[in-house]
């Protein structure tokens, strides 16, 4: 496969496609060749179906052959998340207690269905930790999915297949979940773009255990790409009873923009009250803000002051958790994650009050930012406080907790607010032998995902990063 075409992006994709430049069926065959070439490597796919792939592939080459795309993404390839229905494809969470016979998978879930009606092509199903239940990405299905800078380190999770694919060339999109972090961990560490939307934004079925804080939303290696796929996966689904009403395309106006930020306001915190960064992030961070403030930002530093809100976290997320394990028989329950299970012999027996408290904690968040917003457009940080560290392991080396929500402070308090958070790749940092990438992440008030898409872009556009393939001879494999 060429390199030129396995590194385009879905809106050059489309451009070709309507130019008849390049064909919808030629595209999906050799991205499907890469798959295979590659997949052994990084662990990124845990399905691929040629023959489902192919025939969307055709089908959408007829409708550019009668001038009748269905739109920006028919013909694009995208990878779904094995957490999202998908009619005639099984979903297994990757875990050992679901089999493709269970059921007769014959349902699409809404964004699915939406990327359907788009004409786009779906290229196959990535890996995910056992029902997404942490920030990397391993299971007791599918083994250990690992970052295509370097193997021998972790893809991030739990959209850690969606990340890994994009970085390293096997699709232009992918479709994740974020219920603390989950496509914004892994896009940091393998230096790709993902956004988690407004809560309700992109509706969600069935409804996640971690319904509170989960999200649905889009990942792909450009900000404009982003915003073309949340424009298709958005809208009303009466299965979700939190959906929002569809709103506005945000890609035409994106693609518009000039790349200025004069009058934008923005609030940088390095640290939210309570985290800490390797050096390299920090610098990388730093320069990432003066890039703001050359495009026109007025930019100020800001002492959020939280507390870690960790302890919140644990109640709605392990909750969730516990019902879906609770749920299980015993000769089930002997097939789960046992890093799962120890998990929830350490956050258990949460009471109503519990509940309630962390609930009000929530909502006292959500105010602070609210009134935060008032003031300014956008809060920066860091996306990661360091780099992607070993493969098949939940924490770093010599870290003081076995939860993961230890090294990923810049994440769930936003899944605790239902804000919309991006992550842009801010730089490299040399690790041991590897250079890793590192992220930036723009956070915005809730229902301005508009804003936080207008400032990644222009971010991005003015610090462009540099791709896998470009760095190839520096890479490391472990």
């Amino acid at each position: 496969m060429q390199d030129s075409v396995r590194a385009m992006s879905a809106s050059e994709l489309g451009d070709a496609y309507r130019s008849g430049l390049l064909s919808p069926v030629d595209v999906a065959a050799e991205l499907l060749d890469a798959i295979g070439e590659v997949n052994g490597e990084i662990n990124a796919f845990c399905l691929v179906d040629a023959d489902t792939t192919m025939a969307a592939a055709r089908e959408s080459a007829a409708r550019y052959a009668e001038s009748a795309a269905l739109g920006p993404l028919d013909g694009v390839p995208v990878s779904i998340k094995d957490l999202l229905l998908t009619d005639g494809w099984p979903t297994l969470r990757g875990s050992l207690t679901i089999t493709p016979d269970a059921q007769s998978w014959s349902v699409d879930a809404p964004a699915v269905a939406r990327l359907r009606e788009a004409g786009a092509v779906p290229l196959g199903k990535v890996t995910t930790p056992e029902f997404g239940w942490k920030g990397v990405t391993d299971s007791p299905r599918t083994g250990v999915t690992r970052n295509p800078w370097s193997s021998d380190r972790t893809s991030g999770g739990s959209s850690g297949g969606s990340a890994a694919a994009l970085a390293a060339g096997l699709g232009p999109l992918s479709v994740g979940t974020d219920g603390g972090g989950s496509i914004r961990i892994p896009a940091a560490f393998c230096g790709v773009v993902g956004l988690k939307p407004t809560l309700g934004r992109v509706p969600m079925y069935p409804p996640s255990p971690f319904a509170p804080v989960a999200h649905v939303g889009p990942m792909s290696r450009t900000v404009l790409d982003c915003a073309l796929l949340l424009d298709v996966l958005s809208g009303f689904d009466s299965r979700d009873w939190s959906a929002l009403a569809a709103p506005d395309p945000l890609a035409p106006s994106l693609a518009a923009g000039d790349g200025s930020l004069v009058g934008v306001r923005i609030a940088y915190s390095p640290d939210l009250g309570y985290a800490t960064n390797d050096q390299a992030v920090q610098s990388n961070t730093e320069s990432a803000v003066e890039v703001l403030r050359g495009l026109g930002a007025e930019v100020h530093e800001v002492d959020i002051g939280w507390d870690d809100p960790a302890w919140a976290y644990h109640t709605v997320w392990f909750a969730g958790a516990a019902a879906v394990v609770g749920a299980l028989d015993p000769a089930a329950r002997k097939l789960v994650d046992p890093k799962l299970l120890a998990a929830l012999d350490r956050h258990h027996d949460f009471s109503a009050q519990d509940y309630v408290d962390a609930t009000a904690l929530r909502m006292s968040m959500g105010t602070q930012m609210g009134a935060l917003h008032e003031d300014f457009d956008i809060v920066v940080t860091p996306s990661m406080p360091s780099v992607a560290f070993e493969a098949g392991v939940d924490v770093p080396a010599g870290s003081q907790s076995q939860d993961w929500t230890s090294w990923t402070p810049y994440s769930y308090p936003f899944n605790l607010t239902g804000q919309p958070a991006i992550t842009v790749p801010s730089g490299l940092a040399a690790s041991g032998d590897s250079l890793l990438p590192t992220g930036i992440q723009f956070v915005g008030a809730r229902h301005d995902d508009a804003t936080v898409l207008r400032v990644a872009a222009a971010y991005e556009a003015a610090a462009p990063f540099a791709s896998i393939s470009s760095l190839a001879p520096q890479r490391q494999s472990g």
